[in-house]
């Protein structure tokens, strides 16, 4: 994905910018909604919803992608870690929505 950082010359053109990648922003994690719901599809049992290691993993490479774009990768490690959560709720509902 290309940079699309810019000086702005007003705030209009600020917000205009931010809603433009918020509408991305939501595409992007209604893909991801969707994987998760695949995992929730894929795994056999209920105890291999939450996956601790997996959590960490993904903070660590979210992390490591955030240096890379210069901005705090504790910032975005705290976003993520609470869509990971928010993902792994959403994974049980879809779970135990599942037929057996």
């Amino acid at each position: 994905m290309t940079s699309r950082r810019k000086s702005c010359a007003d705030m209009a053109e600020v917000r205009e910018s931010i809603d433009a990648i918020d509408r991305e922003l939501v595409a992007i994690l209604a893909d991801r909604l969707h994987f998760i719901a695949e995992a929730a599809r894929i795994k056999p049992n209920r105890d291999q919803v939450r996956d601790d290691e997996r959590v960490e993993d993904v903070l660590n490479k979210v992390r490591a992608a955030a240096k890379e774009q210069g901005v705090d990768p504790e910032l975005i490690a705290g976003v993520f870690r609470e869509l990971v959560e928010r993902s792994i709720v959403h994974e049980f509902t879809l779970f135990d929505q599942r037929k057996h």
